[in-house]
This record gives structure tokens, C-alpha cells and sequence, in this order.
């Protein structure tokens, strides 16, 4: 048998006489007492049934993509990027462009930091995934979605291999931007890409330590600066979605580094 406290005394009924009224009303106290204790048995698992059928719309009003200004190293080369760039662009993950040299080994060429502006990407998460279900957050691919964006994104390249020239960054985009270019533009672009290459000039040195900024600001601007210089930008969608495609697309330099991109970015909007 199951006991009930009460938070207050039920008076006892006089001695003596009791008359009609004062049974009246105990019957009553003790049925309204009854009924409590029905409805408080059942409140809980009411309110569970109302609750299911309430959609709790995420909020990212407290969004911090980076853990403050905490420093992060990329393991394999040993680079440490800041957690914030540009007073308000937060670190989503970090990665190493590897190359084969003569087919012989891989050299690591550079480390790198994807960081995107934390106002913008609030916003983004906002008009894009507030509405979908958990399952339709695994099916979408926010990584692509943010290529095509117009969320503020900046690539920190910080040169690792000592021996690179800018002729062989110069080549290197070519060969890499040129074909993305291809692959969401339908033809070579050769005007478009040689905008871009055409900044990376031989008068323009890069030892080991030496950092490469790729900048899409707002409009689908790319902006590029190599130790805080900037030596150019190229007005184009089709380019900066190239650019990030190197990075965060489907076939990234380093998968690991795109990979944690894609986690933070999923735990940003479900948390």
C-alpha cells in the first residue's frame, strides 16, 4: 500500500454532536484530497505527453566556436594557431598540406587553420538548421553549405618547409585552384585564375614561418595577404568556394582536419 504525506493537518471532527454540515464537509475535504493526490500522481506523465508535442527551437545566441582565446597546436608539424584571428573569427580546426616530392616521400608543406567569423556563422546556423530534426542534421552537409555561404572565412597558411618558394605556391594553386575551378564551373576559368596566381609574384619571399592569409569577406571577396601584406583580391563566388574546397570539401588536403571541422560545427548546432 502506498502512503501519502501532507505539507499541512486535516483538524479532528469535535466530539459530540456532529452535525449534517460538518459531515458534509469532511466528505468533500477528504474527496478534494483525493482528487489532489489523482492529479499529482499523474501531472508528471501528462506533462511529459504536452512536452512532446513542443518543438524546443535550438539557440545559438551563446555560440563560441573557439574556446576563447586558447591557442591550438597542429600535431604532426608542431604549429600553434591562435584560437581567435581578426578580433572576432573563431578557430574551427586545423590541418597539414602534405606533398610527395620526386615520388619518393611526403613533405609537409604547411599547417593551416580554418577560423570563420563567429557573428556570421550564428547567423547562418540560425537561417539554415534551427527547424531540422536530429535526423536531418546527420543527412545535411553543413561544411558545403558553408563553402557556398556568404559566412566570413579565412584560411591560415603557416609555411612549414623551409626550402618552398612562392614560384612553387604559385604552381601549386594553379594546378589545385585550377582544378576546382573546373569542377564547379564547367570550363578552365584561366582569366579567373590567373587573377588569383598572379598575386603569389617572385618578389615575395616565404621562409619557414611565413603566414598566407585566404580571406572571403562579405560579397564573395578573396583577399590575400602573405605576412600581413596584402598582395591582392578577386571578386568571385566561383574562386572562394574553389579555395575552401581545398580545405573542406569533399576531397580536402587533410580529412582529419575537414572532419573536425564538420563535428564542431554539428556540436555547435545541437548543443
Amino acid at each position: 500500500m502506498v502512503s501519502f504525506r501532507f505539507p499541512f493537518s486535516i483538524p479532528p471532527l469535535p466530539t459530540g454532536i456532529i452535525s449534517p454540515a460538518t459531515i458534509a464537509c469532511s466528505v468533500a475535504l477528504t474527496a478534494g484530497i483525493s482528487a489532489g493526490i489523482s492529479i499529482s500522481q499523474n501531472s508528471t506523465s501528462v506533462q511529459n505527453t504536452l512536452n512532446s508535442f513542443v518543438y524546443k527551437k535550438p539557440c545559438f545566441g551563446s555560440l563560441s566556436l573557439s574556446e576563447g582565446d586558447v591557442a591550438v597546436k597542429e600535431e604532426k608539424s608542431g604549429v600553434v594557431f591562435p584560437g581567435v584571428v581578426d578580433g572576432n573569427k573563431g578557430l574551427l580546426g586545423v590541418g597539414l598540406r602534405r606533398k610527395v616530392l620526386f615520388g619518393l616521400k611526403n613533405i609537409d608543406v604547411y599547417a593551416f587553420g580554418v577560423y570563420a567569423d563567429e557573428s556570421d556563422i550564428k547567423n547562418f546556423l540560425n537561417e539554415k538548421y534551427a527547424t531540422l530534426s536530429t535526423t536531418e542534421l546527420k543527412n545535411a552537409n553543413v561544411t558545403q553549405d558553408l563553402m557556398e555561404s556568404d559566412v566570413s572565412v579565412t584560411v591560415r597558411l603557416q609555411i612549414v618547409y623551409g626550402k618552398l618558394s612562392i614560384r612553387s605556391v604559385r604552381n601549386a594553386f594553379e594546378d589545385s585552384v585550377g582544378t576546382r575551378l573546373k569542377k564547379f564551373g564547367g570550363s578552365d576559368n584561366k582569366e579567373l585564375l590567373h587573377k588569383f596566381t598572379s598575386q603569389f609574384s617572385d618578389e615575395y619571399k616565404i621562409p619557414r614561418g611565413s603566414i598566407i592569409n585566404l580571406s572571403k569577406e562579405k560579397g564573395y571577396v578573396l583577399r590575400t595577404t602573405i605576412d600581413g601584406k596584402e598582395v591582392g583580391s578577386v571578386q568571385s563566388q566561383l574562386l572562394c568556394r574553389s579555395i575552401l574546397d581545398l580545405y573542406i570539401g569533399d576531397e580536402p588536403f587533410d580529412s582529419k582536419a575537414k572532419e573536425d571541422i564538420d563535428n564542431k560545427l554539428v556540436s555547435a548546432i545541437t548543443e
